[in-house]
């Protein structure tokens, strides 16, 4: 109790009276609250943890994604020749090996358009039972054939065409360009080993291996780390505050080092000049501002270290419940149902949800698979059109921070966002992207995706005024006021990727309104914006309203 009453006394007092043994079994509306269950003021769910992740964490300081200036591809591999990739695929997987492979068997023999229906029907059922099972596996090592099955949804190589087997054999396998972009077989591994969190779903959380207590010291240290992060967001803003403070007020100094010397007097300078005396005043103000944001960063100092200490002292707790180590399939079996959910909204009720990668169905060209290193050229364009894309606002300064990218290996067409942050933390926690692998355009499904982030941060942002202020706010009134029925969210998807693809070049195709509120709350670029002004009045319009706005100060 003494060690326990120690531990305690080191921590956050929130966090500590989380941890109280009287208080975990039934925590209150408070702490709830203050773990992002509950909104709090202004319909914040908490400032609260965040999540290191496979790719290293969120880096605030990155300001771009890697280039891919090239077509990038590894030296073709020899597994889709593998005589034994089928065995290996199947083997050890019991009867839903058994009876994927008896239906296979019987719809690949068939030539019945109406027994292969039926068949096809019976293999989409079948294989997801099947493939769950693999996905169990995935936190392990396990062979290529499975781990290729998991990400790319090949079961048997001959059911492509020998170039199609080429194209896969040839596709990078390693994430070499640290980011959150993951294969399903990596994204199995990460939420089974605890590198991520496992997708919210409307059911709630499930409970892993260690319990209940390890899941809510799991959920602390989260929260602890969202602390931690943000705090260090507010510490570089706050340095960088002080650091031009101190930059303009060396500045009028060396100004009133500056003298005109008189005619009359040789070796005699004049007084000092309206201006410099002018700069007495100023600098005293800046003077009184470099105290004050002073005093501020030694406070977050302070938050930051306290943060830090938490964190490191939340770790050792789990890591003495022995959640760090142990791999959660519990877990796994949500997330592998989170995925099978995230596919069906990809392909949409009129999509093809057949799930093996067959050359019968197989249409996308080499540009438009998606490939870890295409989507990193698609989303690298979107931010050079759209540079606050992945921008989020926490306590008025805006980080850049790329969601979580999830590759699905499926037929659909559209991609979506299923979290657009962490619920413990909305300072610097990943969203979640789901991106079919093979839809007809590629680019189109990642500007669907990112769209719906755009809209789940700005309704989230906005809060309970989601209908009366920001982008949705905005683009809600345009909406009514035009009697437009249907779900709002897909005419902003649709009209975001107009917005892109068309307007971007100068080619107008939504209503004059919109374009001003899209212009204002998802600019485009500069140089996009000055390639834009000399196209049209609309556009030279635009450009002129935000030179008065700067000049007002009136954003």
């Amino acid at each position: 109790m003494a060690q326990e009453q120690a531990f305690q006394n080191d921590l956050d007092p929130e966090i500590a009276a989380l941890l109280d043994p009287e208080i975990t079994g039934g925590i209150s509306v408070a702490a709830e609250r203050d773990m992002g269950v509950f909104p709090g003021p202004d319909g914040d769910t908490g400032e609260n943890s965040g999540e290191e992740d496979a790719g290293g964490g969120v880096d605030l300081a990155e300001q771009s994604l890697p280039k891919i200036s090239k077509k990038l591809e590894a030296a073709p591999s020899g597994v889709f020749s593998d005589a034994a990739y089928y065995k290996t695929a199947l083997s050890g997987e019991g009867d839903s090996a058994q009876r994927i492979h008896g239906i296979l068997q019987k719809y690949i023999a068939t030539k019945d358009p109406k027994d292969r229906t039926v068949f096809r029907q019976q293999i989409t059922t079948a294989y997801w039972d099947f493939f769950g099972s693999v996905a169990k596996k995935a936190s392990g090592k396990i062979p290529d054939a499975k781990k290729f099955l998991l990400r790319f949804n090949i079961l048997h190589p001959t059911l492509l065409q020998q170039e199609q087997r080429d194209f896969f054999g040839k596709i990078i396998v390693d994430n070499n360009l640290g980011v959150p972009l993951y294969y399903l077989d990596e994204w199995f591994r990460a939420v089974g080993t605890g590198e991520v969190r496992p997708s919210t779903t409307d059911e709630g959380p499930v409970a892993g291996k260690g319990g209940n207590t390890s899941s809510k010291l799991t959920a602390l240290l989260e929260k602890a780390r969202g602390r931690r992060d943000g705090a260090k967001s507010l510490l570089a803003s706050k340095n960088e505050e002080r650091n031009n403070l101190e930059r303009a007020l060396q500045e009028r100094v060396t100004a009133l080092g500056t003298h005109n010397p008189l005619p009359e007097f040789p070796g005699i300078n004049g007084p000092y000049t309206e201006s410099q005396k002018r700069a007495f005043a100023e600098m005293q103000e800046l003077s009184k501002q470099m105290l004050k944001s002073d005093r501020e960063l030694e406070t977050l100092i302070r938050d930051f270290m306290a943060a830090g200490a938490d964190v490191k002292t939340l770790e050792s707790k789990v890591e003495e419940e022995g959640g760090a180590k142990e791999v959660d399939t519990a877990a796994v079996d949500a997330e592998f149902g989170t995925i099978r959910q995230m596919a069906k909204m990809t392909i949409g009720r009129q999509g093809n949800h057949f799930p093996v990668c067959t050359g019968e169905y197989f249409r996308s060209g080499p540009n438009d698979v998606a490939t870890r290193e295409n989507v990193v050229s698609v989303l690298s364009w979107i931010e050079s059109v759209d540079t606050e894309a992945f921008h989020r606002v926490y306590r008025s300064k805006a980080n850049r921070i790329v969601p979580f990218v999830i590759l699905i290996p499926c037929y659909g067409d559209t991609g979506v966002c299923w979290e657009p942050f962490d619920r413990y933390n909305r300072a610097t926690s990943r969203g979640r992207i789901a991106v079919p692998m093979y839809p007809k355009n590629l680019a189109i499904a990642i500007l669907s995706a990112v769209a719906d982030l755009r809209w789940q941060v700005a309704k989230e942002k906005a809060s309970f005024y989601w209908m009366e202020e920001g982008l949705t706010g905005n683009y809600y009134q345009w909406f009514t006021a035009h009697k437009l029925k249907g779900d709002i969210k897909e005419y902003f998807i649709q009209d975001y990727i107009t917005w892109m693809t068309k307007e971007s070049e100068g080619t107008q195709k939504l209503d004059k309104e919109m374009r001003g509120i899209f212009w204002r709350f998802m600019p485009f670029s500069q140089p996009v914006k000055e390639k834009l002004k000399g196209r049209s009045f609309a556009y030279q319009e635009l450009y002129q309203r935000d030179l008065n706005r700067a000049m007002s100060d009136g954003y």
